[in-house]
C-alpha cells in the first residue's frame, strides 16, 4: 500500500524529531510491505523566512493533496516580533482550518517505566493515568474576532450548536470505544458559550445511553487532573480550555516530549504532531526526545490509514526501548544507575531496530 504523507518539519527541533519518525515509518514499510512517499511542506518560521508568510496557499495545497500530514513543531524567539497576522502560529491555525480538522485528540498516558518521572505522588500515579482529551480545534476564542483599539483589546469566543454537536459526537464515540465515561468540561457558571455547550452535550447524551456523561467546570477539572487523574476516561472541551488542560495533563505523565496528538475532521486526512513546542534552546544539539513525534506517526497509521497492527508495533517498540532502560534527557532520572541516556538520533534508531512484524 502506498501512502502520500505531507511532512512539515518546521522550526527548532522539528526537523530533528521528524527525521526519526520517518526512520521508523520506513522500517514499518519494509516490514509490512508498504510504501510511504513524503512531500516537504514549509510552514512556520521557516516559511516566513522563505515566503514572508507562515503558510502560503501553495504549501497548504500540498497538504490537502496528501493522504495525511505529519508536523514537527513551529515557531521560536526569532519570529516573536513579526506582525500578529504573520506569526508562525497563524500558519498552524490556517492549516487546521484549511484541512477542516475540528477534533484534536491528545492522550495522557503514563508509561509504567516512567512512573518516577511524574511530578505527582506515587500513590496517585499508581492508580493509573490513561485518558484522552478531545479538544475542539477550529472554533472558539482562537478563531473569533481579535482587535485592539487604543487601550482596549477584545477577543471574541463564539460557538454554534452545530460546532458543539460535531465535537460532542467525537467525544461520545471515543468514550464508547474506551471506558464509556465522558466528562464534558466548560465554564457554564459564567459563559454563555459554555451554557450552550452543556445543553447540547446533554441533548446528545440521549443518543448514547451506554456512555456515562458528567459535567465539570474547567477550573475544577484543572485541579482534579492533578488530584485524581484516574477518574477520567475521555474529556471533551472547547478550544482554549482543551489547549490548557492537555498541556497540564501531559506533564503529569512525566514529560511533554512523550505525548502525541491527532487532529481529524470528517475525512481520513489527519494532522499528527507531538504536543510540545519547537524548543529552539536545544535545537541542533541531538538531545530532543523524538518519542512524541514517533507515537504521532503511529496514530497516523491507526486513524488515517487503518494500519492498527503497524501502529501497535511502533508502540511495542517504544515500550521495549524504555524497558531496556534507554532515556532521552527529559525523562532521564538523575539518580539512576541503570538507565542509559541517549540522544534524539540514537533513540529513533533504537526504536526502529526494535520493530517486529
Amino acid at each position: 500500500m502506498n501512502k502520500k504523507i505531507a511532512v512539515i518539519r518546521g522550526d527548532g527541533i522539528g526537523p530533528e524529531i521528524m527525521n526519526e519518525a520517518i526512520k521508523v515509518l520506513n522500517k514499518v514499510g519494509e516490514l509490512f510491505g508498504h510504501t510511504f512517499s513524503y512531500t516537504d511542506v514549509d510552514m512556520g518560521g521557516c516559511a516566513i523566512d522563505k515566503y514572508g508568510e507562515p503558510l502560503p496557499d501553495g504549501e497548504l495545497k500540498k497538504c490537502l493533496e496528501s493522504d495525511s500530514v505529519l508536523l514537527g513543531a513551529v515557531g521560536g524567539d526569532k519570529w516573536n516580533n513579526v506582525a500578529g497576522d504573520k506569526r508562525p502560529e497563524k500558519g498552524l491555525l490556517k492549516l487546521r482550518a484549511g484541512m477542516g480538522v475540528y477534533s484534536n485528540n491528545r492522550p495522557a498516558k503514563i508509561w509504567p517505566q516512567l512512573i518516577d518521572a511524574s511530578p505527582l505522588k506515587p500513590s496517585i500515579v499508581e492508580k493509573g493515568i490513561d485518558f484522552i482529551i478531545v479538544r475542539e480545534l477550529i472554533g472558539g476564542i482562537y478563531f473569533g474576532e481579535h482587535k485592539t483599539e487604543g487601550s482596549t483589546a477584545t477577543d471574541i469566543m463564539c460557538y454554534t450548536k452545530d460546532e458543539i454537536e460535531r465535537i460532542g459526537r467525537i467525544g461520545f464515540e471515543t468514550a464508547r470505544k474506551r471506558g464509556k465515561k465522558l466528562c464534558s468540561v466548560e465554564k457554564s457558571n459564567v459563559l454563555d458559550t459554555s451554557r450552550m455547550w452543556k445543553s447540547v452535550m446533554h441533548e446528545l447524551s440521549k443518543e448514547y445511553p451506554d456512555v456515562e456523561l458528567t459535567d465539570m467546570l474547567v477550573d475544577n477539572c484543572a485541579m482534579q487532573i492533578v488530584k485524581n487523574p484516574a477518574q477520567f476516561d475521555v474529556i471533551v472541551t472547547e478550544n482554549m480550555f482543551g489547549d490548557i488542560l492537555s498541556d497540564e495533563a501531559s506533564m503529569i505523565t512525566g514529560s511533554i516530549g512523550m505525548i502525541p496528538s491527532s487532529s481529524l475532521g470528517d475525512s481520513s486526512l489527519g494532522l499528527y504532531e507531538p504536543i510540545h513546542g519547537s524548543a529552539p534552546d536545544i535545537a541542533g544539539k541531538d538531545i530532543a526526545n523524538p518519542i512524541g513525534m514517533i507515537l504521532s506517526a503511529a496514530m497516523m497509521l491507526k486513524y488515517s490509514f487503518d494500519m492498527n497492527t503497524e501502529a501497535d508495533a511502533i508502540e511495542k517498540a517504544v515500550f521495549d526501548v524504555l524497558e531496556d532502560g534507554y532515556r532521552c534527557a527529559d525523562i532521564f532520572p538523575q539518580s539512576s544507575t541503570t538507565c542509559k541516556k541517549v540522544g534524539c538520533i540514537k533513540m529513533g534508531q533504537l526504536i526502529a531496530e526494535k520493530l517486529k512484524k
